[in-house]
């Protein structure tokens, strides 16, 4: 797709983009484009402009993505400073940027008296990313503090999405494809500062104590299915350390693939691969990927 085939844009426009340096787990190709929008009217603009046939990704800070090796294409839009913003809009109710992270979303929940937002502390990603996940840990979903969301389409026109539009279920939206979430509303519930901050901190050890921080992961890869703990399954079928090409099952926490440092995504795949056919094999449950696959193999 050549530059002149893309609309103008105000912010960044890069082509054949390396994503391996924005993900978590360091591995994979390149966007075809990757776009950094300057604000909303530019990301608005230029996704009404766009053929309607270049297929659009949103990438937040890449926690819970593999990128496979033959990299995405079509355009990867990125969003930046000028969607990390959070503030206190009503009562109980933080007014979120679609790139802020659950970091500055639960401190500013902290600094206003705002309970119930704790757990976004433990979720490494972006307010985008949450929403169209359901993200969830520590007992808190999404879905319990969203309210709605504003969300550019993909022909550019911009709507708000009550939480019963997105239909959520576990780790899961029916958010349209293609969609891009600029800014959500979440609600609390009052507290006191002093204990908002305890149980972040709680949250925070607790989280250090179980998993491995330290490593190039993409945080919890499959889906608990009912009645059972996706890392237990994993561990009982044998896969705690085990190894294909450069990658690895965490030892810490085998709900967590690792690279341990040249894995391609196609190793981290495979394995993530191998592991679901040994936990179907020991115990007849057909674990589900959490993490997002993308792009070409």
């Amino acid at each position: 797709m050549m530059a002149d085939a893309l609309p103008k844009v105000a912010g960044k426009l890069t082509p054949n983009a390396p994503l391996a340096p924005l993900v978590w787990f360091k591995s994979g190709g390149a966007a075809e484009w990757l776009f950094e929008p300057k604000d909303l009217a530019d990301l608005q603009r230029f996704l009404r402009d766009l053929d309607p046939k270049v297929p659009v990704m949103a990438l937040g800070l890449g926690s819970n993505l593999i990128v496979r090796d033959g990299g995405v294409p079509g355009v990867v839009v990125r969003l930046g400073k000028a969607f990390a913003k959070v503030s206190k809009s009503a009562d109980l109710t933080l007014d979120c940027g679609g790139g802020a992270s659950g970091i500055l979303v639960s401190s500013t929940a902290r600094d206003n008296g705002i309970a119930g937002l704790e757990f976004l502390r433990s979720i490494p990603g972006t307010v985008g990313g949450f929403v169209r996940m359901n993200g969830g840990a520590y007992g808190g979903e999404v879905k319990d503090i969203l309210i709605d969301c504003d969300v550019v389409l993909r022909d550019g026109s911009l709507v708000t999405l009550p939480v019963a539009d997105l239909h959520y279920t576990y780790r899961h939206s029916e958010l349209p494809d293609g969609a891009i979430v600029v800014a959500a509303r979440f609600k609390g519930r009052p507290g006191v500062p002093t204990d908002i901050q305890a149980e972040m901190d709680r949250i925070s050890a607790s989280r250090e104590a179980s998993q491995p921080l330290r490593s190039k992961t993409g945080g919890s890869t499959f889906k608990n299915p009912p009645g059972h703990k996706a890392w237990q399954l994993v561990d009982e079928a044998g896969c705690r350390g085990l190894t294909l090409g450069g990658a690895q099952v965490s030892e810490k926490h085998t709900n967590f693939l690792l690279n341990l440092g040249e894995a391609t995504s196609t190793d981290i795949e495979a394995l993530g691969e191998e592991v679901r056919r040994r936990v179907k094999d020991k115990s007849g449950v057909e674990l589900e990927w959490e993490i997002q696959r993308v792009g070409k193999k």
